[in-house]
């Protein structure tokens, strides 16, 4: 298990009080290796995922999509995560 190439993502938490609602950012990293992708809580094995795709939104970052057999994983992120998906596809394509 080597890796590959890795991209961070944010997880945002909602809080809700009496008083006020707020969210919260959690920066967290999605790892390729050359047996499986990790994130924080899920582990794929590397013969579980189809493909990565990503979607611009507004400038603003986008989302990275992780194709599985158990279905599609969105991963917010704030800067594009080419160099990523280009790693995977130049690795396991």
């Amino acid at each position: 298990m080597s890796l590959i190439a890795q991209h961070p993502y944010i997880k945002t938490e909602r809080k809700v009080t009496r008083f006020e609602q707020f969210e919260i950012e959690h920066e967290r990293i999605i790892y390729l290796y050359t047996d499986k992708v990790v994130t924080q809580y899920r582990e794929f094995p590397i013969m579980d995922v189809m493909d990565f795709s990503y979607r611009e939104i507004a400038n603003q970052g986008g989302i990275l999509y992780l194709h599985t057999l158990q279905g599609v994983y969105p991963y917010v992120v704030k800067s594009s995560p080419e160099a990523f998906i280009t790693s995977y596809r130049a690795y396991f394509k």
